[in-house]
């Protein structure tokens, strides 16, 4: 099977479509999804908080996060109360069944790989 590519101006430099957030700030798009079976896919694209409200997300897959781009002050806070400032470079792995709040007085944007189908929540 041939290699696949898409141009940084299909990927970090477009906002990606918004996801349901409490502040409709927050935004997630898919760039590429594996061609594996349905319970073994990956997929990976780019997800973006800009200033405002806080996400809280429950992760139903594994996914892995490097954050590109970090603007202001950014927090990501587990279930546990555990905090994290977020810096550019920083690589992130949330486990299924992670509670994540993601928080920034500026914006965020990080590059993603989970475990599921392409579109998935």
């Amino acid at each position: 099977m041939p290699m696949q590519y898409r141009p940084a101006a299909e990927g970090r430099e477009v906002k990606p479509s918004g996801i349901p957030s409490p502040g409709n700030n927050a935004y997630l798009s898919d760039v590429f999804t594996s061609n594996a079976p349905e319970d073994k896919k990956i997929s990976c694209g780019f997800f973006r908080l800009e200033k405002g409200e806080a996400l809280t997300y429950n992760y139903t897959y594994d996914e892995m996060k490097i954050f590109l781009e970090v603007e202001g002050e950014y927090t990501l806070t587990d279930e546990t109360g555990f905090k994290v400032n977020v810096s550019q470079g920083d690589v992130f792995y949330f486990p299924k069944g992670s509670t994540i709040t993601f928080e920034t007085t500026g914006y965020g944007l990080a590059f993603f790989t989970g475990s599921r189908p392409n579109g998935a929540s």
